[in-house]
């Protein structure tokens, strides 16, 4: 890690923390301690940094939120590079906006209501950040990410910059080329959207909002939804049928308001969230035949 802070320092990087908790940058609230964790200033500086670390194959995670994201209790002798400083530009023209990746997805949904534009509403109850929604082309109320994006700019990884339209982006349920490619960095996407009434934009994410808080275990530390849906039924019903409600591993446990929902409700780490996810796997599995794959992406396991 010498050479990474001679370059932080010779190259004038602020926000950097050395031995720093992942539990404080993850909306798990786990994960070990990371030898370097910098929020870069602007888009050049992440850019920098990031062909730097991959000239020199030193290991790095770009994360935004931390939301979907389950980091291991290990050491994680890498760089963690956060993205919303840096990659968190908005640009509106008519019903076409670019957005960095690093732009929370809440906060654009309600933003997007102030410009009267309509098509971000099934975002505005996602704790997540645009590049993670591109990556995995998050969506609710029947609404997907590929019903919205026009273009994705980002440095491959061979650490070329290039532009990705929709139909490169190969979209289908929770999946996308960029799962299989894995980028070094999604810097920004093209939103193409509809002309819409404020109030009425409003009314439904105030409503979505409403019903996410009654449904979904919002006042715990959680990852989100934990599993995709097969394709003939939904996740938290396998896992409600299968008599694991409430269930307990550690300080993990299977939320009782929303049983696709993994909450950490007593000081869990990073191997009691892991091991739940595991045990429903099994458990459903030889329950009701179906094998349930997770959203949440495993880092540093």
């Amino acid at each position: 890690m010498i050479e990474v802070e001679k370059y932080l320092k010779e190259n004038h990087y602020q926000n950097i923390k050395y031995d720093e908790p992942l539990s404080i940058h993850t909306s798990f609230k786990v994960g070990g301690i990371a030898k370097v964790v910098v929020t870069p200033s602007s888009k050049k500086k992440i850019i920098d940094l990031i062909l730097f670390l991959k000239e020199n194959n030193i290991p790095f995670k770009v994360i935004g939120k931390g939301s979907n994201i389950l980091a291991s209790d290990k050491l994680y002798e890498g760089v963690v590079i956060k993205s919303h400083l840096a990659l968190g530009n908005l640009k509106v023209n008519n019903n076409e906006i670019i957005v960095g990746s690093g732009y929370s997805l809440v906060k654009l949904a309600y933003e997007m209501a102030e410009y009267q534009l309509t098509g971000l509403e099934f975002l505005g109850g996602i704790p997540g950040s645009i590049g993670g929604a591109a990556y995995m082309n998050a969506g609710a109320y029947k609404k997907e990410m590929k019903d919205i994006v026009s273009e994705v700019t980002l440095i491959n990884n061979q650490g070329k910059l290039v532009t990705y339209k929709n139909k490169d982006l190969k979209y289908s349920y929770r999946k996308s080329i960029l799962q299989k490619e894995k980028p070094l960095l999604i810097i920004e996407a093209k939103l193409l959207l509809e002309k819409g009434k404020k109030q009425d934009i409003l009314e439904i994410l105030k409503k979505r909002q409403k019903r996410r808080s009654e449904t979904q275990p919002l006042e715990y530390p959680n990852g989100g939804s934990t599993f995709r849906n097969p394709k003939d039924t939904q996740a938290y019903i396998l896992i409600d049928k299968a008599g694991l409600r409430g269930y307990k591993i550690g300080g993990a446990m299977v939320s009782d308001k929303h049983c696709n929902f993994i909450i950490n409700y007593n000081k869990a780490n990073s191997l009691d969230v892991k091991k739940l996810i595991d045990h429903i796997k099994k458990t459903v599995y030889l329950k009701a035949g179906k094998r349930l794959r997770t959203e949440i992406e495993l880092f540093n396991w």
